[in-house]
């Protein structure tokens, strides 16, 4: 059963071990864990619906949580304390094209708001309702989950948009296929989110970001159906993919995409390295990018992340055994972790570990083999259930990504950190904050900060720290010059640093694309660009 008010399924749970517990004790401090809210309270609180009954929709109060919020902090403080208003006034589940019609009519013709809801992971507030004098409909795409047309020869594969990870990889792998797309949300994202938000997978290196792998769609809008047709490649004027791709439920509705897929690889293996220090890792890491070494996945922690991930693995014998090995082998306390896989037949990934290895020895890395890697891909989706550990304890958790050229990398990472740091320095409070590149590129790399607090006294106070600590990081992300956003969309909580990066021109023209799609302004609207007063009267 889906958890109501958190990650994931209730069965599952990523409790802290005593080690690490100290560790928090030692770097934050003791921690007291907030009340949560019941199912049953919130349920009392949901208010009428304000839409009219119709045979696709449900207007019960029960859907309307469930559909109400995402994944970001705010939406946890929001669920876990119960306050989550203001809820859709009714939810929907189609299941075909003519039904998701019908709904764009029937919102249409009540002036209503529509978001349309794939597997709820959103962390930036794309699918919460806003307040607003028009009614919400949230449509469910929970019934478009089937593989509808796999081509062997094209290695193409269509799926309804709201299938989610697991279930394309079980229909994919049943016939020899893979889509090789792991977001770290990979449990419970879908692939019409994973193209409306731009998401980029955890082995993006081998098999692209889904913009590499979208290669045609079916969009419903309040205009017409807009069919994407698949060609491997061209010139004939301007590639609607890209109109679709980021564009978070504000011209349309997904129902379905066609992805490239890529035979199952024979041997896949993730390997682990420690460099004796951050500068030398990002420059080893830089020269694995920029000499194409055929590498599935990367993923460099710097020495404040390092030293977390090993508090946080337990086993204190083993991992102090390891410690005196590296220190040693000349790795010692600023010591830093570098992931990567190796993915393909098995001559392929041979050769490829024998170039990676004579990089690596080039910068005074430390292979120490595959353990630390498996332990990396048994955990690489259980991530998010750390926030329900933490939780428990009194302690809160989130995130900060962008992406930047190498140039401003070092620069970029101290400056998100230090901003984070020092946001709650007057009120004594200290921040655990760590960071990671994971997605790297010749140019440059995605930066991935996490940050763990001390809850306050009460939900509206806790809320106000993450609030100063998110506003800190987004401006020293603009300031550098980052992308407010490599692989989490803009949402509404990015919304205010957009211009930034677009520029005037940049954001008129995303205007004008929504409201070409959606003259009336009833998709998503205040997500992925400012709404105008205007559309609140209709």
């Amino acid at each position: 059963m889906r958890r109501w008010n958190g990650w994931g399924d209730e069965a599952n749970d990523f409790p802290l071990k005593p080690e690490a517990q100290k560790f928090l004790l030692q770097q934050i401090g003791a921690a007291a864990a907030l009340e949560d809210a019941a199912l049953a309270d919130v349920i009392n609180r949901v208010p009428p619906s304000r839409l009219p009954d119709h045979p696709l929709i449900t207007r019960e109060a029960e859907p309307r949580v469930r559909h109400a919020r995402g994944q970001s902090l705010p939406d946890w403080l929001a669920m876990r304390s119960g306050h989550m208003e203001p809820f859709p006034d009714a939810v929907a589940f189609p299941e075909n094209n003519a039904e998701v019609q019908a709904l764009l009519q029937f919102a249409a013709t009540h002036n209503a708001e529509l978001i349309t809801y794939g597997g709820g992971s959103s962390v930036v507030g794309h699918i919460n309702p806003r307040r607003s004098e028009r009614p919400t409909l949230t449509v469910s795409m929970v019934n478009f989950n089937r593989l509808l047309h796999l081509d062997k020869t094209s290695n193409l594969a269509t799926f309804g948009a709201g299938a989610p990870g697991p279930l394309i990889e079980s229909q994919l792998q049943a016939q020899g296929f893979t889509l090789g797309h792991f977001p770290q949300s990979w449990e419970l994202s879908t692939l019409g989110g994973w193209v409306a938000s731009r998401s980029s997978g955890q082995q993006s290196l081998r098999y692209g970001r889904i913009e590499q792998l979208l290669a045609g769609a079916t969009v419903e809008t309040t205009r017409g159906t807009l069919h994407i047709p698949t060609t491997p490649a061209s010139s004939a004027g301007t590639d609607l993919r890209e109109i679709l791709l980021g564009s978070e439920g504000r011209m349309g509705i997904i129902t379905d995409a066609t992805v490239k897929v890529s035979p199952l690889p024979e041997t896949e293996r993730f390997y682990g390295v420690f460099f004796p220090d951050w500068d030398t890792g990002v420059t080893a890491v830089r020269a694995l990018a920029q000499q194409r070494v055929p590498l599935s996945m990367m993923r460099l922690s710097n020495c404040g992340e390092t030293r977390t991930q090993l508090k946080l693995a337990g086993h204190p014998t083993a991992v102090a055994a390891l410690e005196r090995y590296l220190r040693i082998r000349g790795a010692g306390q600023d010591k830093c972790l570098f992931t990567f896989g190796v993915t393909g037949n098995k001559d392929f990934c041979r050769a490829t570990l024998i170039q990676t290895n004579r990089i690596i020895k080039q910068h005074d890395g430390i292979n120490t083999g595959t353990l630390l890697g498996k332990k990396w891909q048994e955990n690489r989706f259980r991530s998010p259930y750390l926030r329900h550990g933490l939780w428990n304890l009194g302690y809160a958790v989130d995130t900060v990504e962008t992406a930047v050229d190498w140039a401003r990398v070092p620069a970029t990472v101290e400056a998100i950190e230090n901003a984070i740091h020092h946001t709650l320095k007057m009120a004594g409070e200290k921040i655990l904050v760590f960071t990671h590149l994971s997605h790297v590129y010749q140019q440059g790399s995605s930066i991935y900060t996490t940050y763990v607090f001390r809850c306050a006294r009460n939900y509206p106070e806790t809320l106000d720290r993450w609030r100063r600590m998110k506003q800190a990081a987004s401006q020293a992300i603009v300031k550098n010059g980052g992308t407010i956003s490599h692989q989490h969309g803009v949402g509404t909580d990015h919304l205010p640093y957009l211009k930034a990066e677009k520029g005037e021109l940049g954001m008129a023209t995303i205007d004008a694309l929504c409201r070409h799609f959606d003259p009336q302004g009833i998709m998503n609207p205040g997500k992925l660009v400012p709404e105008e007063d205007k559309h609140e009267s209709h």
